[in-house]
């Protein structure tokens, strides 16, 4: 049922959801008017090359930021990227990409300035989030000596970033989903990325996997190099 009025069974509808309203239906117009079959298209299925993983923030939102289209990426996200093994919203949405979907890429992308990795590096205490924010106090609390040896908080912060979306591809590199896949020698590769909101510009992270090989090592040197003082 369409909405086309301000008000419904529950009282006036707030002006500016009512404009979102109005906002997808010229949204829908434009894309019918440059091509008329776009939805049937997208209704008939989807072929996305990307599964992208990233944070919640609505700052980043990966189809713009990548100027691809809808059905061009798969997407989960959570407050800071995590990735938590045990997460059946995680698992089943990696599962489905690799494995129905056959993606080719599964991004993790981190960004700066994030607030849920700010949170982590204090002390003070936010609540529910805070359990879910336990995975990076965790790896605060394992750099701790390194990231206070950077001079300035901007600097710690940014590191820190960067080591949250390095913890979350392992952990995706780890699963049984990636591993099957690999073993049945399907191809599908990991990255690790890191968004940064005041210039708009993603950082490679350094590091790709598509297989087993050397990748512990790969990952260690990357981050040993990332946490060490500069003579």
């Amino acid at each position: 049922m369409t909405v086309d009025s301000t008000t419904t069974s529950g009282g006036p509808v707030p002006s500016a959801v009512v404009q979102l309203l109005h906002n997808n239906r010229d949204w829908a117009a434009k894309k019918l008017n440059a091509s008329p079959d776009f939805f049937h298209k997208l209704a008939s299925g989807q072929q996305p090359e990307i599964l992208w993983i990233g944070c919640s923030d609505s700052r980043v939102p990966p189809t713009e930021i990548l100027q691809i289209g809808s059905g061009d990426a798969f997407v989960h996200r959570n407050i800071a990227n995590i990735i938590v093994p045990s997460d059946l919203s995680f698992l089943s949405v990696l599962q489905y990409a690799v494995e129905v979907l056959k993606v080719q890429h599964v991004i993790v992308c981190g960004h700066y300035s994030c607030g849920g990795v700010r949170a982590a590096m204090g002390t003070k205490r936010h609540g529910l989030i805070d359990n879910w924010l336990q995975q990076v106090k965790d790896l605060h609390a394992a750099n701790l000596d390194k990231l206070e040896a950077l001079p300035t908080q901007e600097e710690r912060e940014d590191l820190m970033c960067e080591l949250n979306a390095l913890n979350s591809f392992s952990k995706v590199v780890s699963t049984g989903i990636i591993q099957g896949a690999w073993e049945r020698g399907q191809k599908v590769t990991v990255h690790a990325w890191c968004y940064r909101l005041s210039d708009g510009i993603i950082r490679d992270l350094g590091i790709v996997a598509d297989s087993n090989i050397s990748l512990n090592e790969k990952l260690g040197e990357l981050i040993a190099a990332k946490t060490m003082p500069e003579p």
